[in-house]
């Protein structure tokens, strides 16, 4: 039997998302949802892009109002009211109009928990001064705008470079401010790879931001004689000084979970709320969705916080589902997300090194620097690609990229064949449009696979850039197999110069006694030299992603 009334506990992506479906599939039941802000359903994925103008009026960000709710889906939308306390019992909740403080029971058959999460604010000394500020809603970006126009603010310090703070150092450089980004990891862009983060470094510094990593903040302090900063100098661990008209605090977010933890429901080790596959919290009657929820890595099959818009609009739509009997489940989420910084876009799907490590998944990792459409015809980019795979299997287990153009349609055909678990012998074997304008015969991903099955095939062995800087001299030899031209721009030291062409011929002064690595620019003329010498008796393996992956990983960007 259908519930005759549904309670929902904040808007945004997941909650509205819930309230939508559920109104599709019963129209007679009541549909009420709280939301403590004064907007329901907003586009928080585009607070940074107002702040930089490409997005004018902020009414283009409200996707949906209490009015246009009610009248296309019949829902009570109750904003600037926030939900005080759970009576599981009694199945009521208290409701706590804000402003004013009017409290109210509020009465449900089923209860839907879409919280969110919370910018963090660790416990810097003045963190709490003015100028500074999170990016959760819009009043947030309003806020922000109105500093910097009332006190002309010129140099501002964003503190944490995942994808907000990097989306607001990009945006804030648009309107004119001097730039520096501090981050406490040796990189940015925790969920790449550092040799991946790297190519997002440059891409900083080559448009005058000032990137610290590896440097936290220690302190937020008014400025001493001679120091002109608005909002605070950021002080650093090593004891850096930073001056800052306006402060972005971007270290992360934590799940909002404090109603739930007062109504007894479990929350997981990482402090999400705790949920099975229908979105069910351990309560039957109370459901939870988007940020505020532990999900499972759908690669790794571990508890994990992954707080991205398209995961918590389906866990809506699915947690509705089987609100109304609908046999829904979720299967875990992949972390696919995507990053424009100024010229280059960065994309990712699935696990990366740092986790397959850490659940002790056995994986072989493959780069590549494929052009984003035929090298012929004008206007074709290198792209930056990374696969991990299973290296008995080929079973692909994640994906990262790196470009100007072309990032974004194969980072989303590498999602979905995670999504279908294939393997990298079905990469190789997909058929994908192709026209000079937009691809190859043999597409990135295409090659991707190719690649990897050569490798699975037992083919070719890689060498990985970080093994570089540790090999042996007296065991191993470093092969540049690239042209005169290409070395006279750069080379890895220590290496021995042989051009591809001229590699038949000259075997013999190869040693058969130590192990080649071989690199060319990137990848692909290695590996035509590393068939060659393996079916000459030589010990080889090709240094993955060459000479352009390993310069960019060891300049550090």
């Amino acid at each position: 039997m259908n519930p005759k009334r549904l309670v929902i506990v904040g808007g945004v992506a997941g909650g509205a998302s819930a309230a939508a479906r559920a109104r599709r599939l019963c129209e007679r039941c009541e549909i009420i949802i709280f939301e403590r802000g004064p907007h329901v359903s907003f586009a928080n994925c585009g607070l940074p892009y107002f702040v930089g103008g490409e997005i004018v009026e902020p009414d283009a960000l409200l996707v949906q109002t209490p009015e246009s709710l009610r009248a296309r889906f019949n829902l009570d939308v109750r904003v600037n009211t926030e939900v005080a306390r759970i009576d599981r019992e009694r199945r009521v909740v208290l409701a706590r109009e804000l402003p004013g403080g009017r409290e109210y029971e509020q009465p449900y058959d089923r209860l839907v928990l879409s919280t969110g999460a919370a910018p963090l604010r660790p416990p810097i000394p003045g963190l709490e001064r003015e100028g500074h500020f999170t990016v959760r809603n819009i009043p947030d970006v309003e806020r922000i705008m109105a500093w910097i126009r009332d006190c002309r603010a010129c140099r501002a310090v964003v503190v944490g470079g995942g994808y907000i703070g990097l989306e607001m150092t990009e945006q804030l450089s648009r309107r004119g401010l001097r730039l520096t980004v501090v981050e406490a990891l040796p990189q940015v862009m925790a969920p790449l790879d550092p040799e991946m983060a790297a190519w997002l470094h440059a891409e900083l510094r080559a448009h005058s931001v000032t990137l610290v990593l590896g440097d936290p903040v220690s302190a937020f302090e008014s400025p001493r004689p001679g120091e002109t900063a608005r909002a605070s100098v950021v002080v650093l661990r090593s004891g850096r000084r930073i001056e800052a008209d306006v402060v972005v605090l971007a270290m992360g977010v934590k799940p909002e979970t404090t109603l739930a933890r007062a109504a007894g429901l479990e929350l997981g080790a990482l402090g999400g709320i705790r949920v099975n596959e229908h979105l069910q919290t351990t309560d039957p009657n109370i459901y939870a969705v988007g940020d505020a929820v532990e999900v499972r890595d759908f690669v790794t099959g571990q508890w994990a916080l992954i707080p991205l818009a398209g995961p918590a609009n389906r866990q809506g739509r699915i947690a509705a589902d089987h609100i109304f009997g609908r046999p829904s489940r979720y299967e875990g989420t992949l972390g696919t997300a995507i990053l424009r910084l100024f010229n280059l876009t960065a994309a990712c799907t699935g696990a990366n090194e740092k986790c397959l490590r850490r659940a002790g998944i056995r994986y072989e990792a493959l780069h590549l620097h494929p052009n984003s459409h035929a090298g012929y015809y004008p206007g074709a980019e290198p792209i930056a690609m990374k696969i991990l795979f299973a290296p008995d299997t080929g079973r692909l287990l994640g994906a990262q990229a790196v470009g100007r153009e072309g990032v974004d349609k194969r980072m989303d055909v590498l999602a979905t064949a995670l999504k279908a678990r294939m393997t990298v012998h079905e990469l190789a074997d997909l058929e994908l449009a192709y026209a000079p304008p937009f691809g190859s015969a043999k597409d990135p991903v295409n090659l991707a696979g190719m690649a990897a099955q050569n490798v699975v095939a037992g083919d070719v062995r890689l060498a990985q850039w970080h093994q570089v800087a540790a090999l042996d001299p007296s065991e191993t030899l470093l092969l540049d197999v690239r042209t005169p031209s290409e070395r006279q721009k750069g080379f890895i030291p220590g290496s021995v110069h042989i051009p591809l062409d001229e590699l038949r011929a000259r075997l013999g002064e190869l040693p058969r006694d130590k192990e080649l690595i071989v690199y060319c620019q990137s990848g692909q003329r290695s590996y035509f030299a590393s068939r060659l010498l393996a079916q000459n008796g030589f010990r080889v393996r090709n240094l993955t992603g060459s000479f352009r992956t390993w310069k960019t990983a060891t300049s550090g960007g």
